[in-house]
């Protein structure tokens, strides 16, 4: 396989100890971190064989790539705005389509903003499961970086928490699966969004750097037109 054809300048192959699978990642924007995997890991309890999964501002691809591996979901739909970062999404499923570790068709990159799907009805109701790993920090707030694609990865430049959770409800199947991590200082302003948009919050597991320390990141599961029941997991130290 000539990988030279799937690369770009500035890109980076990166095997993911997974199936045999790799990504590309740009060496001077946004790369995945742990909480890509803890979200692929958390998000996969949740996804059934045969299911339709969305996965919103879905960056390089990390996720779809890594839930592909770790779940039978049938097909997995990852949704970026910026049109550079979905064309190496496409480029990294197209390599390990190539690389013969994953299914042709099985993972479909749309660059695409999420407000706009969520105003087109022909894609209500499409998916059994939405998973997202969304900007954290809103604007205003947090270490303002230079380099557009880390701004928008880390701040709420193109759309909000209440939007990304808003579409998820439209997108989602009744009874469908929704799958987030965020900061633990989103986690008010998430539970009001998912009531408000008929996601009703079933389970929230909080993730430690250090047992002893506060939580850094939050995991939370909740159903589109589901009974009101929260269990809270016992926590996930990642160190």
């Amino acid at each position: 396989m000539a990988i030279d054809s799937f690369m770009q300048p500035g890109e980076t192959l990166d095997d993911l100890q997974i199936n045999g699978l790799f990504i590309l990642q740009k060496e001077k924007a946004f790369r995945f971190g742990t909480d890509a995997v803890a979200l692929s890991n958390y998000a996969a309890k949740y996804i059934y064989k045969g299911k339709k999964v969305l996965d919103i501002g879905t960056g390089t691809g990390i996720i779809p790539i890594l839930l592909s591996a770790k779940t039978g979901a049938a097909e997995f739909v990852g949704v970026e705005i910026q049109e550079d970062i979905a064309d190496m999404a496409r480029r990294s499923v197209d390599l390990n389509i190539a690389n013969g570790t994953l299914s042709p068709d099985r993972i479909k990159i749309i660059n695409n903003d999420i407000k706009e799907m969520a105003a087109d009805r022909s894609w209500y109701d499409q998916f059994d499961c939405v998973v997202t790993n969304p900007p954290y920090y809103k604007l205003g707030t947090g270490y303002l970086n230079d380099r557009d694609s880390l701004l928008l990865a880390r701040h709420e430049m193109t759309c909000t928490l209440d939007d990304i959770i808003c579409a998820s409800s439209r997108l989602l199947k009744q009874l469908g699966r929704f799958m987030m991590i965020n900061r633990p200082e989103r986690l008010a302003d998430t539970i009001e969004s998912m009531r408000k948009h008929g996601l009703e919050p079933k389970e929230i597991q909080f993730v430690y750097s250090q047992a002893t320390q506060r939580p850094v990141m939050f995991l939370i599961y909740g159903v589109r037109g589901g009974g009101r029941q929260l269990i809270i997991e016992k926590g996930l130290v990642i160190n």
